[in-house]
């Protein structure tokens, strides 16, 4: 005997998606995210089944299943039909979030909460949001600045990873940039927030974030989270600023010659490729040329990389979550980089600088390898 799915469930499901959007609708049980998903190098996360689920419209609200994807892409990648799957896992958790059916994860919860509240996920007060800038002599940015600067909430407020916004300000007053910051105008750019199901919250960052970046004709970012919502998603709000990811910009430099890495760095370097960079944006290759524009540096590869490599754990709101010890990617990255005998592990988003911080001490690999943002290797080789 069949089920006979839900209708009532499905067509809510539905409505989640834009208009159009056939969502779940097209895929025809292959088995192929399953397959690609990198939580089944860790643990068992069926996507194939929670994907049926949605078209029967028996999803249980309450699993945490709903809040496990970490939002790489690399289902969406490889998935012959083309099924926007993370779009069905945002449309289960907005109607968590949005509709009240079940329960936000209570970590998650309170990071949405503080920046519905305060702008920034760590529950910070806005007038502290421009300390970092202030310390490292940046300027406020005025209409005719040639870039706005956008740290990410993270090197803002966290003193370890403040290391990133750090370096490439300074990389960028070096090259002569004409830059500034908006400072405590600034708002969590939203991009998690959204993947978390909390669209109304993400609406209201965008609108006041794009009131604050007014007169900014590019806008240049430390964090691919930033970089895709800011280029991909503030348009719909009627946002009209090009946008720079740090390595982008820093590959232009080098290239016009404004930046000349001459210091020789004789290190073993393993890049890690960010999702939101990488797979939902495509750009691979700035990051390396930066990399192997540094005189000694060796440049060598992650096992999966590229299209093929593996999240660090932390999109989707799940760099707020906590994920038990042996289900991280992070860790199992750094082991693969120690394999490899990588001295250096290159960065290029808070998130992922953030994942590996601690998967280096929890794997015990302190005196072993390094994390490192590309720009701060290259502040080194230019300094």
């Amino acid at each position: 005997m069949g089920i006979a799915p839900d209708r009532e469930t499905v067509d809510i499901l539905l409505m989640q998606a834009a208009e159009g959007e056939p969502l779940f609708k097209t895929c025809f049980q292959c088995g192929t995210c399953t397959g690609t998903c990198p939580w089944n190098l860790v643990k068992t996360f069926v996507v194939r089944k929670i994907m049926h689920k949605a078209q029967l419209g028996l999803i249980d609200f309450g699993d945490e299943e709903i809040w496990t994807c970490a939002t790489c892409g690399a289902c969406v990648a490889r998935c012959p039909r083309g099924v926007e799957i993370i779009d069905v896992m945002k449309a289960f958790r907005k109607i968590v979030a949005e509709m009240g059916v079940a329960k936000v994860p209570d970590s998650l919860r309170l990071s949405v909460k503080n920046i519905a509240s305060l702008g920034n996920p760590q529950g910070e007060p806005e007038e502290k949001r421009a300390n970092w800038a202030q310390a490292a002599g940046v300027k406020p940015f005025a209409p005719g600045t040639e870039y706005l600067y956008f740290s990410c909430c993270v090197p803002a407020f966290d003193g370890k990873i403040r290391r990133m916004a750090n370096a490439f300000s300074a990389v960028m007053k070096k090259a002569g940039v004409d830059f500034g910051v908006v400072g405590n105008a600034e708002r969590c750019c939203g991009e998690s927030v959204r993947k978390a199901g909390s669209e109304s919250v993400f609406q209201s960052l965008a609108q006041s974030n794009i009131q604050a970046f007014a007169g900014a004709k590019k806008v240049v970012v430390s964090s691919p989270h930033c970089y895709h919502t800011f280029k991909n998603e503030y348009p719909e709000f009627g946002a009209q600023f090009e946008v720079f990811h740090a390595t982008q910009l820093m590959d232009q430099l080098i290239r016009e010659g404004k930046l000349k890495p001459t210091k020789e760095i004789k290190k073993r370097v393993i890049y890690h490729d960010p999702c939101y960079l990488g797979r939902h944006n495509n750009e691979y290759e700035a990051p390396r040329r930066v990399l192997q524009s540094i005189p000694g540096l060796e440049l060598i590869e992650f096992p999966d990389n590229r299209k093929s490599a593996i999240c660090c754990g932390g999109g989707g709101g799940r760099v707020w979550m906590e994920t038990p010890k042996g289900e991280r990617f992070s860790e199992l990255k750094v082991e693969q980089a120690a394999q490899a005998g990588a001295e250096i592990l290159a960065v290029a988003c808070p998130y992922c600088m953030l994942m590996f911080d601690d998967a280096v001490l929890v794997t015990g690999k302190e005196g072993t390898i390094q994390v490192k943002d590309i720009s701060e290797l290259v502040l080194e080789s230019i300094s």
